[in-house]
């Protein structure tokens, strides 16, 4: 039975790593097909209407809330599995999917509050 080579690993050089990050950037070039290019032309990002703002910056507001939920509800079940019969622990799991509950009940009411706003507001 012949023993491992017991030799330390060299580093890469720099010229295999500037290789490696060329090849990386070339391929992300390739892959992404709206990068932009000397030949594009500049795209200008404009809102059509205050409405359109609105509904946008809703959406993130949804989309925020429901990932934060999301992280609750993973934090408090794992504390429940991990509590291990212990109350402290256990009411403080029960405390976090509580957070998650609240969390995901916000994001669903979030464009039905924003609706109710819109039309006290004649939007």
């Amino acid at each position: 039975m012949a023993l491992p080579d017991a030799r330390p690993r060299r580093p890469p050089g720099p010229l295999a790593v500037r290789a490696a990050a060329c090849t990386a950037l070339l391929l992300a070039d390739l892959a992404l097909p709206g990068t932009a290019h000397a030949t594009s032309a500049v795209e200008v990002l404009a809102v059509n209407s205050v409405d359109q703002t609105i509904t946008n910056i809703t959406n993130w507001i949804v989309g925020i809330l429901a990932g934060v939920a999301t992280m609750f509800l993973t934090v408090g079940g794992l504390r429940y599995l991990m509590a291990g019969g212990e109350p402290g622990e256990v009411e403080k799991a029960k405390g976090a999917l509580k957070s998650a509950c609240v969390g995901y009940m916000l994001a669903v009411m979030a464009p039905v509050i924003v609706g109710v706003l819109k039309g006290l507001v004649g939007a």
